[in-house]
């Protein structure tokens, strides 16, 4: 069975076109252009977080099939009509396989190398290094992957931080296993060349609700996505902090290209529950479709996602 998450990187065009700066005040001021800016671009930096984050996880699940599922993020794609068959994005990273023990397959350190730059078919151009190191291969209950980065950049987005994956599901048969994942995301800071910043931490869980034990039909896995982050985003002058929570879990069929269900609040600091600048993004009732709501100051706004 292979996986495709990134989740939340369906988000990130949502809010991208909300980040126009014009002259900053402070946080806590009440006006309502500033209020706004600061939902707005809370939101743009939780979902870019989320999506760049996701995107390692898909790599590191994805590498091989000895540490992972193989074939998911820069080492392949699978097509959701599909039940088998991968297209390799790019011939780059360059990967490094080392077993940390004489007598045992793991631990494993891999090393994930797109040197000074390299753009795949999905138009991101990356370089640096993944550094990863798993305790056993992580379809495995209570195995382990922890991931760091050398001058590892997306974009000439610089991506520093710590990403844990462990896995918490549980055998139920010889030949079935139900998947849950841990993702922790630590110290994350993704810094862009003109000096702003984000610094970011997560900790959400991936639970396999349908497909369990067909291992060989792709098309019946759903997961489900729960958890939430909390990050501070730094724009010219203005420095605003958030949480962000999934209020309704977020479901990923494999049979679909986007999220079906599932919602995310982001709220900058401080802010109540019941504040207009609160914002929202629905993805939906369960149909798989590319459009969602992203609702602010109780407006809301229909998107297309990609």
């Amino acid at each position: 069975m292979k996986l495709i998450f990134s989740p939340t990187r369906l988000a990130t065009v949502v809010f991208l076109s909300f980040i126009v700066f014009g002259s900053c005040k402070k946080e806590t001021s009440a006006d309502t252009t500033q209020e706004e800016f600061a939902s707005q671009a809370s939101s743009e930096a939780d979902a870019e977080s989320d999506d760049i984050f996701n995107e390692v996880f898909d790599n590191v699940m994805g590498v091989n099939a000895d540490v992972g599922f193989g074939g998911t993020g820069v080492f392949g794609q699978m097509n959701p009509g599909t039940s088998g068959g991968t297209a390799r994005l790019t011939a780059c990273p360059d990967v490094t396989i080392t077993h940390l023990s004489s007598t045992n397959p793991f631990p494993v350190r891999i090393v994930m190398d797109f040197g000074t730059g390299c753009t795949a078919r999905d138009g991101r151009t990356r370089s640096g290094k993944i550094i990863s190191e798993y305790t056993n291969r992580l379809i495995y209950p209570g195995a382990i992957a922890t991931t760091i980065f050398e001058n590892y950049t997306v974009d000439s987005i610089k991506i520093q931080g710590t990403l844990t994956i462990t896995n918490e599901g549980e055998v139920i048969s010889a030949t079935c296993l139900r998947h849950k994942w841990k993702v922790v995301v630590e110290n994350a800071k993704l810094t862009k060349p003109n000096g702003n910043y984000t610094e970011w931490k997560s900790t959400k869980t991936i639970t396999q609700v349908e497909g369990t034990c067909t291992p060989l039909i792709l098309l019946d896995d759903i997961y489900k996505i729960e958890g939430g982050g909390q990050g501070k985003v730094k724009r010219g002058d203005l420095l605003i902090a958030w949480n962000s929570e999934i209020t309704d879990p977020l479901i990923k069929k494999f049979s679909c290209h986007w999220l079906v269900k599932g919602a995310i609040r982001v709220a900058r600091l401080n802010l109540t529950t019941s504040s207009p600048w609160v914002a929202t993004i629905n993805y939906g009732n369960g149909d798989c479709d590319n459009r969602g709501v992203v609702t602010i100051n109780g407006v809301p706004h229909n998107i297309t996602l990609p």
